[in-house]
Protein backbone atom coordinates (compact mmCIF):
# COMPACT_ATOMS: atom_id res chain seq x y z
CA UNK A 1 0.00 0.00 0.00
CA UNK A 2 2.78 2.52 1.01
CA UNK A 3 4.44 1.90 -2.86
CA UNK A 4 1.45 2.22 -4.43
CA UNK A 5 0.41 5.51 -2.66
CA UNK A 6 4.22 6.87 -3.56
CA UNK A 7 3.74 5.50 -7.07
CA UNK A 8 0.21 7.39 -7.25
CA UNK A 9 2.12 10.87 -5.46
CA UNK A 10 5.03 10.79 -8.34
CA UNK A 11 2.58 10.15 -11.21
CA UNK A 12 0.36 13.36 -9.84
CA UNK A 13 3.48 15.50 -9.85
CA UNK A 14 5.38 14.09 -12.63
CA UNK A 15 1.64 14.60 -14.58
CA UNK A 16 1.44 17.77 -13.48
CA UNK A 17 4.56 19.20 -13.64
CA UNK A 18 5.81 17.86 -17.03
CA UNK A 19 3.16 16.89 -19.38
CA UNK A 20 -0.08 19.21 -18.15
CA UNK A 21 -0.38 21.81 -20.89
CA UNK A 22 2.74 21.06 -23.02
CA UNK A 23 0.69 23.12 -25.61
CA UNK A 24 -0.42 26.14 -23.96
CA UNK A 25 2.31 28.34 -25.91
CA UNK A 26 4.13 27.00 -28.88
CA UNK A 27 7.63 26.09 -29.66
CA UNK A 28 10.30 28.92 -27.94
CA UNK A 29 13.56 30.13 -29.51
CA UNK A 30 15.49 29.20 -32.51
CA UNK A 31 16.42 25.74 -31.38
CA UNK A 32 12.84 24.01 -30.42
CA UNK A 33 11.33 24.42 -34.05
CA UNK A 34 14.15 23.44 -35.61
CA UNK A 35 14.66 20.28 -33.34
CA UNK A 36 10.66 19.44 -34.41
CA UNK A 37 11.06 20.24 -38.16
CA UNK A 38 14.42 17.94 -38.42
CA UNK A 39 12.81 15.07 -36.73
CA UNK A 40 9.08 15.67 -38.88
CA UNK A 41 11.37 15.78 -42.30
CA UNK A 42 12.78 12.46 -41.22
CA UNK A 43 9.64 10.98 -40.78
CA UNK A 44 7.98 12.28 -43.96
CA UNK A 45 11.18 11.22 -45.63
CA UNK A 46 11.48 7.41 -44.02
CA UNK A 47 14.83 8.03 -43.30
CA UNK A 48 16.06 7.25 -39.76
CA UNK A 49 19.63 8.01 -40.31
CA UNK A 50 20.48 11.86 -41.93
CA UNK A 51 18.51 14.68 -40.22
CA UNK A 52 17.82 17.48 -42.39
CA UNK A 53 16.57 20.76 -42.77
CA UNK A 54 14.64 22.16 -45.57
CA UNK A 55 15.61 18.92 -47.22
CA UNK A 56 19.30 19.74 -46.56
CA UNK A 57 21.56 17.23 -43.94
CA UNK A 58 21.63 18.97 -40.93
CA UNK A 59 24.20 17.15 -38.67
CA UNK A 60 24.71 19.02 -35.10
CA UNK A 61 23.41 16.53 -33.26
CA UNK A 62 22.56 12.85 -32.89
CA UNK A 63 19.26 11.36 -33.46
CA UNK A 64 17.79 10.36 -30.17
CA UNK A 65 15.51 13.31 -29.60
CA UNK A 66 14.44 12.98 -33.60
CA UNK A 67 13.90 9.17 -33.29
CA UNK A 68 11.77 9.81 -30.10
CA UNK A 69 9.57 12.80 -31.64
CA UNK A 70 9.44 10.47 -34.92
CA UNK A 71 7.37 7.87 -32.73
CA UNK A 72 5.36 10.43 -31.05
CA UNK A 73 4.34 12.38 -34.45
CA UNK A 74 3.55 8.60 -35.29
CA UNK A 75 1.49 7.88 -32.71
CA UNK A 76 -0.18 11.83 -33.27
CA UNK A 77 -1.22 10.65 -36.55
CA UNK A 78 -3.24 7.34 -35.15
CA UNK A 79 -4.84 9.11 -32.07
CA UNK A 80 -4.81 12.20 -32.43
CA UNK A 81 -7.36 14.76 -34.73
CA UNK A 82 -5.69 17.01 -37.72
CA UNK A 83 -4.38 20.44 -36.65
CA UNK A 84 -2.71 23.11 -37.16
CA UNK A 85 0.19 21.66 -38.23
CA UNK A 86 -1.21 18.91 -40.26
CA UNK A 87 -1.97 14.77 -38.69
CA UNK A 88 0.47 14.21 -35.69
CA UNK A 89 2.23 17.12 -35.57
CA UNK A 90 1.93 19.26 -32.39
CA UNK A 91 3.46 21.45 -30.22
CA UNK A 92 2.85 19.01 -27.47
CA UNK A 93 4.42 15.65 -29.59
CA UNK A 94 7.18 17.70 -30.45
CA UNK A 95 7.87 18.41 -26.66
CA UNK A 96 6.49 14.78 -25.40
CA UNK A 97 10.02 13.13 -25.86
CA UNK A 98 11.44 15.21 -23.22
CA UNK A 99 8.32 14.79 -20.67
CA UNK A 100 8.35 11.27 -21.24
CA UNK A 101 12.46 11.09 -20.36
CA UNK A 102 12.07 13.36 -17.46
CA UNK A 103 9.57 11.19 -16.00
CA UNK A 104 12.09 8.00 -16.68
CA UNK A 105 14.43 9.62 -14.89
CA UNK A 106 12.14 10.44 -11.80
CA UNK A 107 11.10 6.81 -11.90
CA UNK A 108 14.91 4.99 -11.93
CA UNK A 109 15.71 8.00 -9.10
CA UNK A 110 12.77 6.42 -7.11
CA UNK A 111 14.14 2.76 -7.81
CA UNK A 112 17.65 3.77 -7.11
CA UNK A 113 16.83 5.50 -3.98
CA UNK A 114 14.71 2.76 -3.25
CA UNK A 115 17.54 0.51 -2.71
CA UNK A 116 19.78 2.12 -1.46
CA UNK A 117 18.16 4.80 0.76
CA UNK A 118 14.26 3.47 1.20
CA UNK A 119 13.36 6.02 4.13
CA UNK A 120 13.97 8.97 0.95
CA UNK A 121 13.27 7.01 -2.29
CA UNK A 122 10.26 9.75 -2.67
CA UNK A 123 12.02 12.62 -1.38
CA UNK A 124 14.29 12.75 -3.59
CA UNK A 125 12.52 11.51 -6.47
CA UNK A 126 9.99 14.83 -6.00
CA UNK A 127 13.07 17.35 -5.10
CA UNK A 128 14.80 16.33 -8.54
CA UNK A 129 11.30 16.11 -10.49
CA UNK A 130 10.50 20.18 -9.02
CA UNK A 131 13.56 21.29 -9.51
CA UNK A 132 13.19 24.34 -12.29
CA UNK A 133 15.64 23.26 -14.44
CA UNK A 134 14.11 19.43 -14.65
CA UNK A 135 10.74 21.45 -14.97
CA UNK A 136 11.71 23.66 -17.51
CA UNK A 137 13.94 21.50 -20.39
CA UNK A 138 11.39 18.54 -19.70
CA UNK A 139 8.65 20.61 -21.52
CA UNK A 140 11.15 21.63 -24.51
CA UNK A 141 12.17 20.10 -27.54
CA UNK A 142 15.44 19.35 -27.63
CA UNK A 143 18.06 16.95 -26.79
CA UNK A 144 18.81 18.33 -23.60
CA UNK A 145 16.23 16.23 -21.59
CA UNK A 146 17.20 13.01 -23.28
CA UNK A 147 21.13 13.70 -22.76
CA UNK A 148 20.25 14.09 -18.90
CA UNK A 149 17.99 11.26 -18.18
CA UNK A 150 19.94 8.64 -20.22
CA UNK A 151 23.52 10.15 -18.21
CA UNK A 152 22.01 10.42 -14.77
CA UNK A 153 20.21 6.74 -14.83
CA UNK A 154 23.79 5.39 -16.47
CA UNK A 155 25.37 7.09 -13.26
CA UNK A 156 23.24 5.76 -11.02
CA UNK A 157 23.28 1.86 -12.42
CA UNK A 158 27.22 2.50 -12.13
CA UNK A 159 26.97 3.51 -8.47
CA UNK A 160 24.43 0.27 -8.20
CA UNK A 161 27.55 -1.80 -9.41
CA UNK A 162 29.98 -0.31 -7.35
CA UNK A 163 27.86 -1.49 -4.29
CA UNK A 164 26.96 -4.49 -5.23
CA UNK A 165 28.73 -5.70 -8.25
CA UNK A 166 26.18 -6.29 -10.10
CA UNK A 167 26.76 -7.30 -13.82
CA UNK A 168 23.32 -6.31 -14.92
CA UNK A 169 24.15 -2.67 -13.20
CA UNK A 170 27.14 -2.88 -15.32
CA UNK A 171 25.47 -3.87 -18.49
CA UNK A 172 22.95 -0.96 -17.69
CA UNK A 173 25.60 1.66 -17.28
CA UNK A 174 26.81 0.76 -20.25
CA UNK A 175 23.28 0.73 -22.08
CA UNK A 176 22.61 4.03 -20.87
CA UNK A 177 26.06 5.49 -21.58
CA UNK A 178 25.23 4.79 -25.23
CA UNK A 179 21.88 6.25 -25.17
CA UNK A 180 23.10 9.44 -24.09
CA UNK A 181 26.04 9.27 -26.72
CA UNK A 182 23.19 9.36 -29.15
CA UNK A 183 21.49 11.96 -27.47
CA UNK A 184 24.20 14.40 -27.48
CA UNK A 185 27.43 12.71 -28.60
CA UNK A 186 30.68 12.21 -27.19
CA UNK A 187 30.37 14.93 -25.15
CA UNK A 188 28.22 11.93 -22.36
CA UNK A 189 30.87 9.31 -22.43
CA UNK A 190 33.86 11.91 -21.67
CA UNK A 191 31.78 13.53 -18.66
CA UNK A 192 31.37 10.21 -16.98
CA UNK A 193 34.85 9.24 -17.36
CA UNK A 194 35.98 12.05 -15.79
CA UNK A 195 33.46 11.64 -12.75
CA UNK A 196 34.74 8.24 -12.14
CA UNK A 197 38.40 8.79 -12.52
CA UNK A 198 38.02 11.74 -9.88
CA UNK A 199 35.91 9.54 -7.85
CA UNK A 200 38.81 6.86 -8.34
CA UNK A 201 41.44 9.53 -7.22
CA UNK A 202 39.74 10.97 -4.60
CA UNK A 203 38.96 7.17 -2.88
CA UNK A 204 42.27 6.11 -3.96
CA UNK A 205 40.92 3.07 -5.16
CA UNK A 206 41.87 2.44 -9.01
CA UNK A 207 40.22 -1.17 -8.75
CA UNK A 208 37.26 0.77 -9.68
CA UNK A 209 38.67 1.99 -13.39
CA UNK A 210 40.02 -1.86 -14.03
CA UNK A 211 36.17 -3.10 -12.68
CA UNK A 212 34.64 -0.09 -14.94
CA UNK A 213 36.28 -1.30 -17.99
CA UNK A 214 34.39 -4.59 -18.50
CA UNK A 215 34.94 -5.76 -22.37
CA UNK A 216 31.28 -7.00 -22.43
CA UNK A 217 29.63 -3.54 -21.55
CA UNK A 218 31.80 -2.11 -23.66
CA UNK A 219 31.10 -3.92 -26.49
CA UNK A 220 27.56 -3.60 -25.14
CA UNK A 221 28.13 0.16 -26.07
CA UNK A 222 29.53 -0.31 -29.10
CA UNK A 223 26.34 -2.08 -30.07
CA UNK A 224 24.00 0.16 -28.54
CA UNK A 225 26.00 3.65 -29.91
CA UNK A 226 28.46 2.83 -33.00
CA UNK A 227 25.88 1.78 -35.77
CA UNK A 228 24.05 5.00 -36.04
CA UNK A 229 27.88 6.89 -36.28
CA UNK A 230 28.68 4.51 -38.64
CA UNK A 231 25.63 4.66 -41.11
CA UNK A 232 25.64 8.64 -41.12
CA UNK A 233 29.26 8.94 -41.76
CA UNK A 234 28.86 6.58 -44.66
CA UNK A 235 26.17 8.34 -46.28
CA UNK A 236 27.35 11.61 -45.42
CA UNK A 237 31.04 12.10 -45.58
CA UNK A 238 31.59 15.24 -44.07
CA UNK A 239 29.69 14.17 -40.88
CA UNK A 240 33.27 13.43 -39.10
CA UNK A 241 34.06 17.15 -39.93
CA UNK A 242 31.01 18.79 -38.88
CA UNK A 243 29.63 17.07 -35.94
CA UNK A 244 32.86 15.94 -34.23
CA UNK A 245 35.48 18.97 -35.45
CA UNK A 246 32.74 21.91 -35.64
CA UNK A 247 30.00 21.53 -33.32
CA UNK A 248 31.96 19.39 -30.50
CA UNK A 249 35.53 20.84 -30.57
CA UNK A 250 34.67 23.83 -32.31
CA UNK A 251 32.05 24.91 -29.96
CA UNK A 252 34.55 24.19 -27.02
CA UNK A 253 37.43 26.03 -28.43
CA UNK A 254 35.90 28.95 -30.22
CA UNK A 255 33.09 31.21 -29.93
CA UNK A 256 31.64 30.12 -32.92
CA UNK A 257 27.81 30.58 -32.59
CA UNK A 258 27.88 34.34 -30.11
CA UNK A 259 27.65 31.93 -27.28
CA UNK A 260 30.62 34.10 -24.94
CA UNK A 261 29.62 34.05 -21.54
CA UNK A 262 32.11 34.90 -18.40
CA UNK A 263 34.05 31.74 -16.39
CA UNK A 264 31.48 32.26 -13.47
CA UNK A 265 28.29 32.20 -16.10
CA UNK A 266 27.42 28.67 -14.35
CA UNK A 267 26.90 29.41 -10.78
CA UNK A 268 24.18 31.64 -11.29
CA UNK A 269 22.72 28.99 -13.99
CA UNK A 270 23.21 26.13 -11.69
CA UNK A 271 21.51 27.61 -8.86
CA UNK A 272 18.94 28.81 -10.54
CA UNK A 273 18.29 25.09 -11.97
CA UNK A 274 18.02 24.07 -8.67
CA UNK A 275 15.64 26.43 -7.62
CA UNK A 276 13.50 26.48 -4.73
CA UNK A 277 16.71 23.71 -3.77
CA UNK A 278 19.22 26.28 -4.61
CA UNK A 279 19.99 26.84 -0.37
CA UNK A 280 19.70 23.75 0.43
CA UNK A 281 22.58 22.84 -2.15
CA UNK A 282 24.93 25.64 -0.96
CA UNK A 283 24.80 24.09 2.45
CA UNK A 284 25.10 21.01 1.10
CA UNK A 285 27.91 21.31 -0.84
CA UNK A 286 29.80 23.11 2.09
CA UNK A 287 28.78 20.51 4.23
CA UNK A 288 30.49 17.64 2.28
CA UNK A 289 33.61 19.91 1.33
CA UNK A 290 33.93 20.42 5.13
CA UNK A 291 33.88 16.58 5.76
CA UNK A 292 36.35 15.37 3.18
CA UNK A 293 38.44 18.81 3.97
CA UNK A 294 38.38 17.61 7.81
CA UNK A 295 38.10 13.56 7.74
CA UNK A 296 39.97 12.87 4.41
CA UNK A 297 40.39 9.13 3.95
CA UNK A 298 37.06 8.41 6.75
CA UNK A 299 34.99 10.25 4.22
CA UNK A 300 34.61 6.79 2.58
CA UNK A 301 34.20 4.79 5.68
CA UNK A 302 29.99 5.29 5.26
CA UNK A 303 27.27 5.03 2.68
CA UNK A 304 26.07 8.18 3.02
CA UNK A 305 29.50 10.61 2.97
CA UNK A 306 30.86 8.32 0.06
CA UNK A 307 28.12 8.65 -1.84
CA UNK A 308 27.48 12.30 -1.07
CA UNK A 309 30.97 13.38 -2.40
CA UNK A 310 29.95 11.28 -5.83
CA UNK A 311 27.34 13.31 -6.10
CA UNK A 312 29.47 16.20 -5.75
CA UNK A 313 31.79 14.95 -8.02
CA UNK A 314 29.11 14.53 -11.05
CA UNK A 315 27.75 17.97 -10.17
CA UNK A 316 30.95 19.91 -10.06
CA UNK A 317 32.59 18.41 -13.65
CA UNK A 318 30.05 19.22 -15.99
CA UNK A 319 29.93 22.69 -14.07
CA UNK A 320 33.70 23.46 -13.83
CA UNK A 321 34.42 21.51 -17.75
CA UNK A 322 32.09 23.49 -19.79
CA UNK A 323 33.24 26.91 -17.60
CA UNK A 324 36.31 26.96 -20.00
CA UNK A 325 34.50 26.40 -22.97
CA UNK A 326 34.17 29.54 -24.84
CA UNK A 327 30.93 28.57 -25.85
CA UNK A 328 28.04 28.81 -22.99
CA UNK A 329 24.32 27.58 -22.80
CA UNK A 330 22.38 26.79 -20.11
CA UNK A 331 21.21 23.20 -20.90
CA UNK A 332 25.10 22.72 -21.63
CA UNK A 333 25.36 21.56 -17.58
CA UNK A 334 22.07 19.96 -17.35
CA UNK A 335 23.50 16.33 -16.72
CA UNK A 336 24.70 17.67 -13.30
CA UNK A 337 20.97 19.01 -12.37
CA UNK A 338 20.21 15.25 -10.81
CA UNK A 339 22.98 15.31 -8.89
CA UNK A 340 22.51 18.64 -7.38
CA UNK A 341 19.03 17.53 -6.65
CA UNK A 342 20.09 14.35 -4.50
CA UNK A 343 23.04 16.21 -2.82
CA UNK A 344 20.29 18.07 -1.26
CA UNK A 345 18.09 15.02 -0.87
CA UNK A 346 21.07 13.46 0.93
CA UNK A 347 21.35 15.97 2.69
CA UNK A 348 18.10 17.16 4.28
CA UNK A 349 17.91 13.17 5.25
CA UNK A 350 20.61 13.29 7.42
CA UNK A 351 19.61 15.95 8.80
CA UNK A 352 16.49 14.80 9.35
CA UNK A 353 17.96 11.36 10.50
CA UNK A 354 19.22 13.71 13.34
CA UNK A 355 16.55 15.51 14.59
CA UNK A 356 17.58 18.60 13.33
CA UNK A 357 15.13 22.29 13.25
CA UNK A 358 15.64 24.39 10.85
CA UNK A 359 17.59 27.68 11.69
CA UNK A 360 15.58 31.04 11.84
CA UNK A 361 17.98 32.26 8.85
CA UNK A 362 17.74 29.25 6.27
CA UNK A 363 14.35 29.18 6.85
CA UNK A 364 14.10 33.11 6.12
CA UNK A 365 15.56 32.54 3.02
CA UNK A 366 14.02 29.71 1.64
CA UNK A 367 10.62 31.20 2.59
CA UNK A 368 11.75 34.18 0.25
CA UNK A 369 13.29 32.25 -2.84
CA UNK A 370 9.86 30.27 -2.90
CA UNK A 371 7.97 33.59 -2.26
CA UNK A 372 9.70 34.98 -5.13
CA UNK A 373 9.12 31.75 -7.29
CA UNK A 374 5.42 32.11 -7.00
CA UNK A 375 5.67 36.30 -7.31
CA UNK A 376 7.61 35.77 -10.29
CA UNK A 377 5.07 33.48 -11.98
CA UNK A 378 2.40 35.63 -11.07
CA UNK A 379 4.13 38.52 -12.15
CA UNK A 380 5.82 37.10 -15.44
CA UNK A 381 2.77 38.39 -17.80
CA UNK A 382 2.74 42.02 -17.05
CA UNK A 383 6.54 41.79 -16.99
CA UNK A 384 6.91 39.80 -20.81
CA UNK A 385 3.67 42.36 -22.24
CA UNK A 386 5.12 45.74 -21.20
CA UNK A 387 9.13 44.61 -20.94
CA UNK A 388 9.36 45.42 -17.89
CA UNK A 389 7.44 45.39 -13.69
CA UNK A 390 3.99 47.66 -14.25
CA UNK A 391 2.68 48.78 -11.14
CA UNK A 392 -1.19 48.40 -10.27
CA UNK A 393 -4.07 46.25 -9.08
CA UNK A 394 -2.44 42.83 -10.10
CA UNK A 395 0.79 43.65 -9.71
CA UNK A 396 -0.38 44.26 -6.14
CA UNK A 397 -2.37 41.17 -5.27
CA UNK A 398 0.67 39.11 -6.76
CA UNK A 399 2.87 40.99 -4.41
CA UNK A 400 0.32 40.29 -1.55
CA UNK A 401 0.14 36.40 -2.43
CA UNK A 402 3.86 36.29 -2.59
CA UNK A 403 3.95 37.64 0.92
CA UNK A 404 1.65 35.38 2.24
CA UNK A 405 3.41 32.27 0.98
CA UNK A 406 6.90 33.83 2.35
CA UNK A 407 5.12 34.00 5.96
CA UNK A 408 3.79 30.78 5.83
CA UNK A 409 6.37 29.30 4.53
CA UNK A 410 8.76 31.00 7.31
CA UNK A 411 6.08 29.80 9.96
CA UNK A 412 5.87 26.05 9.03
CA UNK A 413 9.78 25.63 8.32
CA UNK A 414 10.09 27.11 11.93
CA UNK A 415 7.94 24.80 13.73
CA UNK A 416 8.81 21.51 15.61
CA UNK A 417 7.58 19.30 12.80
CA UNK A 418 9.08 21.99 10.02
CA UNK A 419 12.19 19.74 8.68
CA UNK A 420 9.74 17.03 7.59
CA UNK A 421 7.23 19.65 6.08
CA UNK A 422 9.82 20.70 3.82
CA UNK A 423 9.07 19.04 0.73
CA UNK A 424 5.69 19.13 0.79
CA UNK A 425 5.80 23.12 1.33
CA UNK A 426 7.81 23.80 -1.10
CA UNK A 427 6.51 21.54 -3.88
CA UNK A 428 3.27 23.10 -2.83
CA UNK A 429 4.95 25.98 -3.99
CA UNK A 430 6.57 24.67 -7.19
CA UNK A 431 2.98 23.85 -8.19
CA UNK A 432 1.61 27.20 -7.50
CA UNK A 433 4.25 28.64 -9.56
CA UNK A 434 3.86 26.40 -12.85
CA UNK A 435 0.18 26.71 -12.60
CA UNK A 436 0.22 30.70 -12.63
CA UNK A 437 2.64 30.13 -15.84
CA UNK A 438 0.13 27.67 -17.31
CA UNK A 439 -2.94 29.29 -16.96
CA UNK A 440 -1.88 33.20 -16.34
CA UNK A 441 1.46 34.06 -18.72
CA UNK A 442 1.04 31.53 -21.24
CA UNK A 443 -1.20 33.24 -23.59
CA UNK A 444 0.77 36.36 -23.17
CA UNK A 445 4.33 34.03 -23.79
CA UNK A 446 2.82 32.48 -26.82
CA UNK A 447 1.47 35.85 -28.33
CA UNK A 448 4.57 37.49 -27.63
CA UNK A 449 7.78 35.12 -27.99
CA UNK A 450 6.27 32.15 -30.42
CA UNK A 451 5.88 31.97 -34.12
CA UNK A 452 2.62 29.88 -33.78
CA UNK A 453 0.29 33.19 -33.86
CA UNK A 454 2.12 34.44 -37.13
CA UNK A 455 1.20 31.30 -38.53
CA UNK A 456 -2.07 31.46 -37.57
CA UNK A 457 -2.31 35.02 -39.08
CA UNK A 458 -0.82 33.54 -42.32
CA UNK A 459 -3.20 30.53 -42.49
CA UNK A 460 -6.28 32.56 -41.80
CA UNK A 461 -5.28 34.02 -45.25
CA UNK A 462 -4.56 31.24 -47.53
CA UNK A 463 -4.15 27.26 -46.78
CA UNK A 464 -2.13 26.97 -49.77
CA UNK A 465 1.43 26.65 -49.80
CA UNK A 466 2.20 30.09 -50.33
CA UNK A 467 5.97 30.76 -50.65
CA UNK A 468 7.17 32.87 -47.12
CA UNK A 469 9.97 35.61 -46.83
CA UNK A 470 10.70 38.03 -43.74
CA UNK A 471 12.46 40.73 -43.27
CA UNK A 472 14.15 42.66 -39.77
CA UNK A 473 12.75 39.47 -38.10
CA UNK A 474 14.75 37.34 -35.64
CA UNK A 475 15.81 34.25 -36.47
CA UNK A 476 13.57 32.26 -33.77
CA UNK A 477 10.40 33.55 -35.66
CA UNK A 478 11.67 32.13 -39.22
CA UNK A 479 12.92 28.97 -38.01
CA UNK A 480 9.29 29.08 -36.21
CA UNK A 481 7.47 29.89 -39.16
CA UNK A 482 9.31 27.07 -40.98
CA UNK A 483 8.08 24.65 -38.34
CA UNK A 484 4.61 25.92 -38.13
CA UNK A 485 3.94 26.48 -42.34
CA UNK A 486 6.31 23.46 -42.97
CA UNK A 487 7.98 25.93 -45.78
CA UNK A 488 11.36 27.17 -46.40
CA UNK A 489 11.34 30.64 -45.30
CA UNK A 490 13.62 33.22 -47.80
CA UNK A 491 15.12 36.51 -45.98
CA UNK A 492 14.91 39.47 -47.84
CA UNK A 493 18.32 40.18 -46.16
CA UNK A 494 20.33 37.97 -48.13
CA UNK A 495 19.30 39.29 -51.71
CA UNK A 496 16.33 36.04 -51.53
CA UNK A 497 13.25 38.11 -53.12
CA UNK A 498 10.86 35.13 -54.24
CA UNK A 499 9.97 36.40 -57.75
CA UNK A 500 6.69 34.89 -57.29
CA UNK A 501 3.56 35.78 -55.10
CA UNK A 502 4.10 35.08 -51.76
CA UNK A 503 3.52 36.13 -47.66
CA UNK A 504 5.82 38.74 -46.25
CA UNK A 505 6.44 38.57 -42.28
CA UNK A 506 8.00 42.01 -41.61
CA UNK A 507 9.25 44.26 -38.59
CA UNK A 508 6.97 47.36 -38.20
CA UNK A 509 9.27 49.60 -39.00
CA UNK A 510 10.81 48.12 -42.32
CA UNK A 511 8.16 49.14 -44.55
CA UNK A 512 10.12 51.90 -46.56
CA UNK A 513 13.16 49.67 -46.49
CA UNK A 514 11.67 46.81 -48.14
CA UNK A 515 9.38 48.83 -50.56
CA UNK A 516 12.28 49.64 -52.68
CA UNK A 517 13.30 46.24 -53.18
CA UNK A 518 9.92 45.61 -55.00
CA UNK A 519 10.08 47.66 -57.81
CA UNK A 520 6.35 47.98 -59.46
CA UNK A 521 4.94 44.56 -57.21
CA UNK A 522 1.88 45.28 -55.48
CA UNK A 523 2.30 44.84 -51.96
CA UNK A 524 -0.98 44.59 -49.83
CA UNK A 525 -1.23 44.86 -46.17
CA UNK A 526 -2.58 41.67 -44.56
CA UNK A 527 -2.64 41.46 -40.48
CA UNK A 528 -0.46 43.06 -37.63
CA UNK A 529 1.10 40.90 -34.67
CA UNK A 530 1.06 43.71 -32.38
CA UNK A 531 2.98 41.55 -29.87
CA UNK A 532 6.08 41.41 -31.86
CA UNK A 533 5.90 44.31 -34.01
CA UNK A 534 5.09 42.43 -36.72
CA UNK A 535 3.48 43.11 -40.17
CA UNK A 536 2.18 40.55 -42.64
CA UNK A 537 2.20 41.74 -46.15
CA UNK A 538 0.91 39.81 -49.58
CA UNK A 539 3.82 40.63 -52.21
CA UNK A 540 2.12 39.85 -55.63
CA UNK A 541 4.60 38.17 -58.51
CA UNK A 542 3.99 40.92 -60.87
CA UNK A 543 3.08 44.94 -60.64
CA UNK A 544 -1.04 43.74 -61.72
CA UNK A 545 -0.98 41.77 -58.44
CA UNK A 546 -2.24 38.57 -60.36
CA UNK A 547 -1.85 35.34 -58.48
CA UNK A 548 -3.77 36.23 -55.32
CA UNK A 549 -3.49 33.19 -53.51
CA UNK A 550 -6.03 34.29 -50.81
Amino acid sequence: MKTRTDLWLLVAFCGFLFFYGLGSFGLLGADEPRYAQVAREMLDRGDWITPTLQGKPWLEKPPLYYWQAMIAYRGGRAFLPAGLLGDGITDQTARLPSAIDAALLIVAVYIFLRRFRPESKVDGALIVAGAAGIIGYARAASPDMPLTAAFAIALLAWWTWYQDKSRLALSAFYVFLALATLAKGPVAPFLAGVVLLIFALTSRDWRIIRGTLWIPGIVLYLTVALPWYVAVQLRNPKFFRVFILRHNLGRFAANLYHHEQPFWYYVPVVLLALVPWALWLIVAIVEKVRIFWTERREAFATYEDSFGLYLLIWLLVPVLFFSTSQSKLPGYILPGVPAGALLVSEYLAIRRSQESRISTLLAGIHAIICGGLVLAALLSPTVILNRHLATGTATYVATAIGAVVMLGMWATLRSRVGLRLLRDTTLAAVVLGVAAVLRLAAPTIDAGLSARPIAIAVLSFSHEPVPIAVYGTDREQEYGLEFYLNRTVERYGFGQVPTEAHVLVASRDQLERFMTRLADRKVTYLSRIAAQDLDIYYVSGDSSGASDPR
